[in-house]
C-alpha cells in the first residue's frame, strides 16, 4: 500500500474512533484537539512515521491551507455588525486594542529569548502567534453558565482576529530577504495581498449571497445542494486571491463578510417558491462541519510533522518564550484593551486567559516553512511548542475554570454586586 493510502486509512480511522467516543469525552478535561494532536505525534516521523513533511508536502499544506480558507469564511460570514455593538465595547476592544498590543509584545518578548533572528522573523512570530482559536476552548466560550457577553465577545474576537493578523503578516514577510512577499516588494505586496484580494474576494462573496438568495425565492435551489454552496464560494475566492498572486486567505476572510451580509440582505422573507422555509443554518452547518472536521485533521498533521520531529529538541528559551505566549503576551495586552470597562478582575483574567492557539498559527507558520526563512528551524519551533502547549493548557482548563467562573459570577449576583457589564 503507498505511502497516501496509509495516510488517507490513518487520518480516517483517528477520526472515526474520535467519533465513537466524543460524547464520551465532551464533559471530561480530554478535548477533541487533544486527542487529534496526540495521535499525530505517534503517525509522524517521530513513532510510526506515517506522516512525513518530507513525502507528502503538497497535499499536507493543500489540506491546511483548505482548512483555513473554510473557517475564515464561515467565521466571516456568521459575524453580523450589530455583533461588534452588541457586547458593546468588548469586541472592539480586544480587537482594536489588543490584537496589535498581543503583536506587538510577542515581537518584543521574541527579541531576548530568540537570538539569532531578524527584526522581521521576531515580528512573524509575534503574528504568526497572535491570532485565538475558539475551538480549542470551546466549554470555556459557550458554557452557559458563563455571562452570554463574554462568551460573544470571545467568539467574535477568535472568528476575527485570525483575519486581521493577515495583513500583518503579509507585510513582515515582504520584509524578510528572498521571500516571495519580498519578491514582489512592498507596493506589490500591498496592491496584491491587500487591495485586489479585499475587492476580489468582496464582489465573490456578495455575488455568491445576491445569486443564493434569487436563487432560493424562486425555488431553484435543492435541499441536497444548498449545503455545498458555502464551501464552493470559499474556494472561488480563494482561488482568485491565489491566481493574482495576492493572499487566498484575506479574499476568503473578506468573501465572508460579504457572502453573509448579502445573504442575510436578500434572503426570502419566508417560504420559498416551493413552500419551503430554509433558515441561514441550513446553508452554512455543512461547512462549519466540514471546517471543524478538516481543523481537527489539522492538528493531526501538526502533530505529526511540527510537533513530533522538534520534542527532542526543544531549548528552554523556545518553551519559556511559548509559557509567555500564552500568558504575558495575551492577557496584559488584554488588561490594557479592558482597562476602564468596568469589567471586574476575575471577567479580565478570564478573557485573558482563554486566547488559545490553533489552526491559524500552525498553517501560517507552515507557510513561513514554505518560504524557507533564514530563522525558519527556531519559528517552527515555537510555533509547534507555543500551540502544544495551547492544547493541553486550554483543553485541560476549559471544563473548570467555566464552571469556578460561573459560579463566582452567581456569587456576585446573589450579593448585589456590581457585574451588570459583564452580562
Amino acid at each position: 500500500m503507498s505511502g497516501d493510502a496509509w495516510i488517507g486509512v490513518a487520518a480516517a480511522g483517528v477520526t472515526a474512533a474520535y467519533v465513537l467516543v466524543s460524547r464520551r469525552l465532551a464533559p471530561t478535561h480530554v478535548s477533541s484537539a487533544m486527542v487529534f494532536t496526540g495521535c499525530g505525534v505517534l503517525l509522524g516521523p517521530a513513532v510510526l512515521d506515517v506522516i512525513d513533511l518530507g513525502h507528502d508536502a503538497g497535499a499536507i499544506l493543500t489540506l491546511l491551507e483548505a482548512a483555513l480558507a473554510l473557517i475564515l469564511f464561515t467565521d466571516a460570514m456568521t459575524v453580523r455588525p450589530r455583533d461588534l455593538r452588541s457586547g458593546g465595547f468588548l469586541p472592539g476592544r480586544l480587537l482594536g486594542i489588543g490584537l496589535p498590543l498581543t503583536i506587538g509584545a510577542g515581537w518584543l518578548l521574541a527579541w531576548p529569548l530568540l537570538p539569532g533572528l531578524s527584526v522581521w522573523e521576531l515580528a512573524l512570530v509575534g503574528a504568526v502567534l497572535a491570532p485565538t482559536d475558539a475551538a480549542l476552548g470551546k466549554t470555556a466560550m459557550t458554557s452557559p453558565r458563563v455571562p452570554a457577553r463574554v462568551r460573544q465577545g470571545l467568539n467574535v474576537e477568535s472568528g476575527l482576529n485570525d483575519g486581521m493578523v493577515l495583513p500583518f503578516f503579509v507585510l513582515f514577510l515582504a520584509g524578510i530577504p528572498g521571500t516571495s512577499a519580498a519578491e514582489t516588494g512592498a507596493a506589490g505586496v500591498f496592491w496584491r495581498a491587500l487591495v485586489l484580494s479585499t475587492v476580489l474576494g468582496a464582489l465573490a462573496g456578495a455575488a455568491g449571497g445576491v445569486l443564493l438568495g434569487a436563487a432560493r425565492a424562486r425555488g431553484w435551489v435543492s435541499r441536497e445542494w444548498a449545503p455545498l454552496f458555502v464551501p464552493a464560494v470559499a474556494a472561488v475566492s480563494y482561488g482568485l486571491g491565489v491566481v493574482v498572486d495576492g493572499s487566498g486567505f484575506i479574499s476568503a476572510w473578506i468573501a465572508g463578510f460579504a457572502f453573509g451580509l448579502a445573504e442575510r440582505r436578500f434572503r426570502p422573507g419566508g417560504a420559498d417558491a416551493t413552500g419551503q422555509r430554509e433558515g441561514p443554518g441550513d446553508t452554512a452547518s455543512f461547512a462549519e462541519q466540514l471546517g471543524g472536521l478538516l481543523a481537527s485533521l489539522s492538528l493531526l498533521v501538526f502533530g505529526a510533522v511540527l510537533l513530533g520531529p522538534v520534542l527532542d529538541d526543544l531549548s528552554w528559551r523556545v518553551v519559556g518564550y511559548a509559557v509567555l505566549s500564552l500568558t504575558v503576551v495575551r492577557m496584559l495586552p488584554v488588561a490594557l484593551a479592558l482597562a476602564g470597562s468596568g469589567l471586574r478582575l476575575p471577567t479580565v483574567a478570564y478573557i485573558g486567559w482563554f486566547g488559545p492557539r490553533g489552526l491559524a498559527s500552525v498553517v501560517l507558520g507552515l507557510l513561513v516553512l514554505e518560504e524557507r526563512v533564514p530563522g525558519v528551524g527556531l519559528l517552527a519551533e515555537v510555533v509547534a511548542a507555543t500551540v502544544a502547549l495551547s492544547v493541553l493548557l486550554h483543553g485541560f482548563s476549559a471544563v473548570g475554570l467555566a464552571d469556578r467562573y460561573g459560579r463566582w459570577i452567581e456569587r456576585a449576583a446573589a450579593r448585589g454586586s456590581p457585574v451588570t457589564r459583564e452580562g
